[in-house]
């Protein structure tokens, strides 16, 4: 049996929250509200941008949730930055917080953090692993039309493993060696990984121009699979499914016991995909993508650019204090 874990192989949200460097994100939420004139002073941005990522971190299922616990719990509103005495944020003030911080801020917010992750790691040249993960909606299926959501108009019914469901999906491209996420995209489930892989790779570009960096391989599985795609990048790891130039040797393959074939170059360079996988599992069981309670995409996408935030958080926290192997432990901060 396995001894159990001191009690200081452990850091706190306490200890993420001082060494990450907010000033730009508080830049950026506060610029949502006015600062003169007319009108009830807003609430602390800072504190409420802190209360999306506490969401995010210790699988609060909801606005309404996080709006109580703000109320009763002290270590929470420490955190959050609520004064002794101070009423906790209610759950209509987070809500307009939402949208008032809106996709693009956060979408900058995380592109900063990975710039400069980046730039404090030199890094050069960059092997960009793609992939997608099914986000479930919180709906059920139209009873006039199975193909979309009732109470979620935007979701669509596409593939989640072996069968099909209600909801979206997070296209996601990852640097492989830091298993930090680089650019994201959310659409309906029904739309293909390929419609959206050339976006993606614009936007994982634009993302390493900034920090000095350039792309050097694009690994994907077969769904990716297509001429277009293998031309966007200086190499593509790509296998070729089954029904595609049949009879041709030498091309990378994936049999259906998942044993790759083909030139061992691409072969090694194809072993590092699963990285993604684990970046998805991350976002899923420790900062809580599962966890959707929202509707239509740009709330769904609000509440995953959270869960990205929250793993790179990690990182850059992880790194400042001397850690950087506990980068990829999700629960590391979360005591």
């Amino acid at each position: 049996m396995n001894p159990l874990p001191r009690k200081d192989e452990y850091e706190t949200l306490e200890t993420l929250f001082e060494n990450v460097d907010s000033s730009f994100a508080e830049g950026l939420v506060r610029g949502c509200f006015h600062t003169c004139g007319p009108g009830r002073p807003p609430r602390k941005p800072l504190g409420l941008f802190r209360a999306f990522i506490v969401m995010r971190m210790k699988s609060v299922r909801s606005l309404r949730e996080m709006s109580r616990l703000l109320n009763v719990d002290p270590r929470l509103r420490k955190l959050c930055l609520i004064k002794e005495g101070e009423k906790g944020y209610p759950r209509s003030v987070l809500s307009r917080f939402t949208k008032r911080v809106g996709v693009e801020r956060l979408e900058s917010i995380i592109e900063e953090k990975v710039v400069s992750l980046l730039r404090r790691n030199k890094a050069e040249e960059i092997d960009a692993v793609l992939d997608a993960s099914f986000i479930k909606a919180w709906s059920i299926r139209h009873p006039r039309d199975s193909r979309k959501g009732y109470s979620d108009g935007e979701a669509r019914v596409g593939r989640t493993g072996r069968t099909y469901s209600l909801g979206y999906k997070l296209h996601l491209s990852a640097d492989f060696e830091r298993m930090l996420p680089l650019a994201s995209i959310v659409a309906p489930a029904n739309q293909n990984e390929k419609k959206h892989c050339h976006t993606l790779l614009e936007k994982t570009r634009q993302v390493l121009r900034k920090a000095g960096a350039k792309l050097g391989s694009i690994i994907a599985d077969s769904q990716y699979s297509s001429e277009k795609i293998r031309k966007a990048a200086d190499e593509a790891v790509i296998p070729y499914p089954e029904n595609q130039k049949r009879g041709v040797k030498g091309l990378l393959r994936v049999d259906k016991k998942f044993r790759t074939h083909g030139p061992e170059d691409q072969k090694r360079k194809y072993h590092k995909r699963p990285a993604i996988e684990s970046a998805f599992s991350f976002l899923r069981t420790q900062y809580s993508l599962t966890i959707n309670k929202v509707r239509g995409l740009k709330k769904v996408t609000t509440y995953a650019l959270y869960s990205i935030l929250s793993h790179i958080l990690t990182r850059e926290a992880a790194e400042n204090i001397g850690r950087p192997d506990k980068a990829v432990s999700p629960t590391y901060f979360n005591t």
